[in-house]
């Protein structure tokens, strides 16, 4: 095929709600790693959290989403796409509005009857109703507003505008935290996220269904949660792959603050964050074709070493050069990983169940975040506070990543399902 007549494909081969979901999703994802890259500081420096507490919440915001995904899905076949879509971008406005307003004078009323934990704890919950949402909404689109041959570049698209987002998001919140206050990064994720509200009302129509919903309705979802946790060789290994997560979510959690307190109380934490996407953006298609014909399972094992021994650069050298190098080192990891973990995932699934296995792969990300959060904060107030050695901090997350490659490998070697043997084989 000519790249005139590939072209034309692309060009004719997706529906306006194809670009109105896809562009949506890129203002989502703005929002999100800006709120995500400045929530740290923003809870320790101007809410004056304890070390161990910032930990915590940042995992929290981090985690919560993930565990919702599941069932965002259901409530978005219910309401259709176009509502439920507009309603996520509402939720979310709100939600960043009012993280960035905890300490506003016209919130003291809410701040003098409840414990500050209690209503941060709860306005930080809040943003991950409006992401499960987006998700299913803005991939359901992609396949039902993309004909047959574009498909799959349809959901190339998605993929990078995804890191697009990614990127962004640090990038403006560096500008906003340069030129105003902290607080206001979560006030211009909460308008990003707003004017996608309007332009889903205005722009967004409900596409033709093309496939049958694989949704049953709450019930159903409920009924594939329990089939999944009652598979308890499955629910072993997301959690071991719960590991990489946890030393994954670090760039967030703790780097923001060890970059302040112990390197250079002057850095800009926000831009260095910028790093991991545009590394995503620019080797996934060197390393995706380098790893092709590498098993699913060594692909999972070796990104996960990757990014866990990464953090060892910041024991050789902690500068904020080293820092981007490292950031650098883990985004490696990361490429190396994602494609063949969804695959793996899908072999371990008994034969018929691919679909409701796959619907759980997001789970160790949110179990990642939440233990990572307590984790990162129990480390930086022990080394960082008490013993003020912050370098040993990286011992434990080198660790962690380690034995997670290391548990991986014995889980493929000795508790692999049976049917999953043959087809592995064959990668």
């Amino acid at each position: 095929m000519s790249f005139a007549q590939r072209w034309e494909d692309i060009r004719t081969g997706f529906e306006r709600p194809f670009w109105v979901a896809n562009v949506s999703e890129l203002f989502e994802r703005l929002s999100y790693y800006a709120a995500f890259s400045s929530l740290a500081l923003y809870l320790s420096e101007t809410l004056k959290f304890p070390i161990k507490e910032v930990g915590t919440l940042t995992g929290l915001f981090g985690g919560m989403v993930w565990f919702l995904a599941a069932f965002g899905g259901t409530l978005a076949d219910h309401l259709g796409f176009r509502r439920a879509l507009s309603l996520a971008y509402f939720i979310l406005s709100v939600s960043y509005f009012l993280i960035g307003s905890i300490g506003s004078p016209w919130l003291a009323p809410v701040r003098n009857v409840m414990p500050l934990i209690v209503l941060v704890t709860v306005i930080l919950i809040l943003p991950a109703f409006g992401v499960a949402l987006v998700k299913p909404c803005v991939v359901g689109t992609t396949a039902d507003a993309s004909k047959e041959n574009v498909r799959s570049i349809g959901y190339s698209i998605y993929y990078t505008i995804v890191n697009i987002g990614g990127a962004a998001g640090p990038f403006v919140a560096s500008i906003v935290h340069r030129h105003m206050r902290v607080e206001d990064v979560f006030r211009v994720a909460a308008l990003s996220v707003f004017l996608m509200f309007f332009a889903v009302l205005l722009l967004f129509k409900q596409p033709k269904r093309r496939h049958a919903a694989a949704s049953g309705g709450l019930g159903q979802a409920g009924k594939n949660f329990w089939t999944v946790v009652t598979n308890p060789r499955f629910m072993l290994f997301l959690l071991i792959f719960s590991g990489y997560y946890i030393v994954y979510w670090q760039e967030f959690i703790i780097l923001p603050l060890y970059v302040v307190k112990f390197i250079n109380p002057h850095a800009d934490t926000e831009l260095l964050l910028v790093t991991g996407p545009l590394t995503v953006i620019a080797l996934q298609m060197i390393v995706g074709f380098l790893t092709q014909k590498v098993s699913s399972i060594r692909a999972v094992a070796a990104g996960t070493l990757v990014s866990g021994v990464a953090w060892g650069i910041l024991l050789l050298h902690p500068t904020v050069p080293m820092v981007v190098v490292t950031l650098i080192a883990i985004s490696i990891g990361e490429v190396i990983m994602s494609p063949h973990y969804y695959d793996y995932i899908s072999r371990l699934a008994p034969p018929g169940q691919q679909g409701t296995y796959m619907g759980f792969a997001f789970m160790p990300i949110g179990i990642g975040s939440l233990v990572g959060g307590w984790l990162g904060g129990t480390l930086l107030y022990r080394y960082g506070q008490v013993s003020h050695q912050p370098q040993k901090i990286w011992y434990t997350i080198i660790a962690i990543g380690v034995a997670t490659a290391l548990l991986l490998w014995a889980y493929d070697r000795f508790l692999q399902p049976r049917h999953e043997t043959s087809e592995a084989a064959g990668d």
